[in-house]
């Protein structure tokens, strides 16, 4: 008999494949709506955190953002950059810990993200529409258990 590799005798068994598939069919229908604004998902992902802090009434620096958006430093860095080049964000130091760059929406940055924001929510609702309520709340809890419990890296 032939040994087996794989722990699944089907690669639809596979949680970790099945996530992978979805998340890069997904990512692809947020990136064909984000390509005429020329911007890129992790950029929209950081637009749309520096809002919510933003209308929530609190300031986010640099690290917050990769603790909310599970991006690498070096990525924010970047993205950082290249928005502030296109004048959506403004970073200055921050006013309690000099080390800390804290990151403002400009008012074409809010603009756009405040524009983007319910074009990929319509993208959410009909990709996960296809699932009855009742599920989208358990791949909800899911997803949060999964976040909450699993290391931020190995």
């Amino acid at each position: 008999m032939k040994e087996i590799t794989f722990g699944f005798e089907r690669p639809e068994d596979s949680p970790g494949f099945l996530l992978w598939q979805t998340t890069i069919t997904w990512q692809r229908r947020i990136k064909k709506a984000l390509d005429p604004h020329h911007i890129s998902h992790a950029q929209f992902v950081i637009l749309a955190i520096v809002l919510w802090f933003e209308e929530h009434d609190t300031h986010i620096n640099q690290t917050t953002l990769a603790q909310w958006s599970k991006l690498d430093k070096m990525t924010i860095s970047q993205a950082l950059k290249k928005l502030a080049s296109l004048g959506h964000v403004t970073r200055s130091e921050h006013k309690k810990d000099t080390r800390a760059k804290s990151v403002f929406l400009t008012p074409q940055g809010r603009a756009l993200a405040q524009h983007l924001i319910p074009i990929v929510e319509s993208i959410d609702a009909t990709f996960f529409g296809a699932i009855v309520k009742s599920d989208e709340d358990s791949l909800i809890r899911i997803l949060n258990t999964l976040m909450t419990k699993t290391p931020a890296s190995p």
